[in-house]
Formats: structure tokens, C-alpha cells, sequence
């Protein structure tokens, strides 16, 4: 029996029984009413479309996906109906397991496999919410396999097996608006809670943020639009609307305090931790629309002194945005932005390396007054995957990555 992730899965090469490489792996679908940890099939993206292979037509996963049929007896695949397609509905999804772990973001599946009768089985073994599985995916097709895999030994698992989580309702018609209980609600995604949310009469969306778990409600509340958004704060008291605050992202929750009085935006902070507090205090301080207004301070910055090593270390124990660990900083003593270092590098270099001999150059940043316009035209010009934000002394004081352009421009829509 060997182990296999869904990234390592996704755009692997399909030979069919003649041999001929026939397209690339797209998907990998289960029929959960049937069995829900046995991959069902997969989708290939072909040449005459997308088709499903049955996985009991696949004799093996080895430098490519191998099928026992031809081409031409692969299904068009018409649609998902009754299927969870893992990378589509799991991946990057926050799921809560059924012991009541803490909400989660899936960075990865793991699988096991084996071979029975000349046919493949394929079974969902846990989902990885660590830095491992981020790192895998970040890292696909930009360094050597090889080299990946000896980072990802260094990189202890994190990873929620599969008993333990709660599959998310897949079929759209059974999202029930106002029958679905609130334990089962809290099992969804937070973009199907927020779907459901803002269909609710005032006084029952005040109702489901009450009953739901704090990251649950602060993972839907990011989900709405501003409107909702203003009127779910407005209807809760100040100390669990602080507890809720508290758990969003720094740059989100400046975004919808700037939105509300300052009575109440006062109100929500004095019952904030002061940690949290300070982070959000910080930003209110900016214009929305400008760089600082736009940033999250969820960041990986090390010295300047730093080596890979002490990288290595930092992403084990990071909570933020998978994107956010696309780049260490450097500082110098005085929080001087003084280098970035892509994580490519990272992954190709030993442990004792400086990360001052790896940083990129250009050293690509902006000011925290900088509009949305020369945002997106840094991103543009230089295919940024994050870009750092500096104060008018040149330290690190935030980050903006890729999300929060798309959400800047989604505004402008």
C-alpha cells in the first residue's frame, strides 16, 4: 500500500490501454451516498473534452495514471450531479471534523492506494490543514520533485483523518434556507453559510451568528456582502461581536469596522484582546482604499541574519493565509525591509544557508499610501504572487496578496 496526494494527483498524464497518453487528470470524484472515502472516478481533461474514468479501469498510478480501457470508452463527463469533487468542493474549503476541532482550512488530501484484481483502489486517507500540504501545492512544478520531497520531510504532517470530517452537503437543493439545524449549518462552508445567511429575515440571521462557533461565524461574516455585514454587527451586543471580530482576518475586519459609527466601531474594540486590538486599531488608521487599508499583518518576517533553517521553523508553527508563506522577509534591527525570499529557494537550498544569499531582486514594495490603480499595476507588471507594504521609514508593516486584488477589483465591478 502506498500514499498519494490530490495535488501530486491532479495533472498527471492518462495513458490509455494502447499506451497513448490521452490527456491529464482534471479531477477525482466521489459518490459519497455510495462509499465516502473510495474515489469513484476521475475527470480527464482531453482533446475532445472532458471524460470520467471509472477508477476500477485504472491499473495503476505510476509516472502517470494507467487505464485497462480506451479512450474511447471514457463517458463525456456531463455534469456532477450526486458527486464531491475533491478539488473543486475540499480543497481550500474550511471544514469543521465531528469531534468539534476547530474550523480548518484544507490545504491537501491525502490518499492510500493499492492495487486489487489489477484494479486501482483509492481511498481518502485525512485532508492536511498544515504547512506541508500548502507548501506541497505552492511549490508544484517549480522545483524538482526531489528536492520538494526532502523539504516536505523537515515539515512535520498536520493532518485530520478522514473518519473524523464532516462532508459538506453537496447537493444545492438540500441547502434547506430555514430548516437546516444550526449544528449542521456550522458544518458547511462559510460561503454556503453566508448564502444562506443573507436570506434570513434580520432577526434569524442575528440567531445563527449567535449559536455559531466564533471562527465559524467570523469565516461566514467575511463570506457576506458589506450590507449584511453591517447589519449582523449592528444586531449583536459589543462582547460577541468583539469575540467574532476577532477571529476574521486583521485587514477584513478594519474593512468592516471602518464601515460602521465610530460609537460602535469603539464599542467592539474596548471588548477586543489587546493583540487583536492593536492589529486593527492600526489599519483603521488607513484609507480604505489604499495599500495599508488593503493589507493583512499575517506575514512570515525573519532577520536578516536568518537561514533556512529558521524558516523552515517559522512556516511550521505560521496560521495565516497559504499564500502569505509564497515569501519570507527579511528585516534589520530596525524592521527595514531589507530582502524577500521566494519558497522555491527555500525548498532548494540546505539548512545552514543564509537567506540573505537567496533574496530576490528586484526588491519589489510600496508605500501604505499607495492607491488601488498602483496596486494592480505592480501585481501586472511583475506577476507578483504577494507584495509587501512599507511605512514612510521603509519597515514592513503588512502584506497584499492576490486575494485581496481580486476583492479590490470585484469592488470596482
Amino acid at each position: 500500500m502506498s500514499t498519494l496526494s490530490l495535488s501530486e494527483l491532479l495533472g498527471l498524464t492518462v495513458y490509455d490501454s494502447t499506451g497513448a497518453a490521452c490527456g491529464r487528470v482534471r479531477e477525482a470524484a466521489l459518490v459519497p451516498q455510495e462509499d465516502r472515502s473510495r474515489v469513484a472516478s476521475l475527470i480527464v481533461k482531453t482533446r475532445a473534452g472532458s471524460r470520467t474514468l471509472p477508477c476500477s479501469a485504472v491499473s495503476g498510478i505510476n509516472g502517470g495514471v494507467r487505464a485497462s480501457t480506451t479512450a474511447a470508452e471514457w463517458n463525456p463527463a456531463s455534469g456532477a450531479e450526486g458527486q464531491f469533487l475533491l478539488s473543486r468542493d475540499l480543497l481550500d474549503q474550511q471544514v469543521i471534523d465531528v469531534h468539534g476541532r476547530k474550523v480548518v482550512r484544507v490545504n491537501d488530501v491525502d490518499f492510500y492506494q493499492e492495487t486489487a484484481q489489477n484494479r486501482l483502489i483509492l481511498k481518502i486517507e485525512g485532508v492536511d490543514v498544515g504547512a506541508r500540504g500548502a507548501i506541497r501545492r505552492l511549490l508544484k512544478g517549480l522545483v524538482p520533485l526531489a528536492a520538494l520531497r526532502l523539504l516536505l520531510q523537515r515539515i512535520p504532517p498536520r493532518e485530520i483523518p478522514w473518519e473524523f470530517v464532516d462532508l459538506i452537503e453537496t447537493d444545492p437543493a438540500r441547502r434547506v434556507k430555514l430548516k437546516i439545524s444550526h449544528d449542521r449549518l456550522a458544518k458547511l462552508h462559510p460561503a454556503d453559510i453566508a448564502d444562506i445567511v443573507e436570506d434570513l429575515a434580520p432577526n434569524e440571521r442575528e440567531a445563527v451568528f449567535e449559536t455559531l462557533d466564533e471562527e465559524v461565524a467570523a469565516e461566514a461574516l467575511e463570506e457576506l456582502e458589506p450590507k449584511f455585514q453591517k447589519a449582523v454587527v449592528e444586531s449583536l451586543d459589543s462582547d460577541r461581536a468583539a469575540d467574532i471580530v476577532e477571529e476574521m482576518e486583521p485587514d477584513a475586519a478594519a474593512d468592516l469596522l471602518a464601515d460602521l459609527s465610530e460609537d460602535r466601531t469603539e464599542e467592539i474594540l474596548v471588548q477586543m484582546q489587546p493583540e487583536e486590538r492593536r492589529e486593527v486599531a492600526e489599519l483603521l488608521e488607513f484609507g480604505e482604499n489604499t495599500a495599508a487599508g488593503r493589507m493583512t499583518t499575517e506575514y512570515i518576517a525573519l532577520p536578516v541574519t536568518a537561514t533556512v533553517h529558521d524558516a523552515i521553523e517559522a512556516m511550521r508553527t505560521f496560521e495565516g493565509r497559504m499564500e502569505s508563506m509564497s515569501m519570507i522577509f527579511l528585516t534589520d534591527s530596525h524592521g527595514t525591509l531589507a530582502g524577500a525570499v521566494p519558497l522555491a529557494k527555500i525548498a532548494l537550498a540546505t539548512p545552514e544557508t543564509p537567506l540573505l544569499a537567496l533574496h530576490q531582486e528586484p526588491l519589489i514594495s510600496c508605500r501604505a499610501d499607495a492607491k488601488d490603480k498602483e496596486i494592480a499595476e505592480l501585481f501586472d507588471k511583475y506577476n507578483l504572487l504577494i507584495l509587501p507594504v512599507v511605512d514612510e521609514r521603509s519597515q514592513l508593516v503588512g502584506v497584499i496578496t492576490p486575494d485581496d486584488v481580486i476583492n479590490m477589483l470585484r469592488a470596482k465591478l
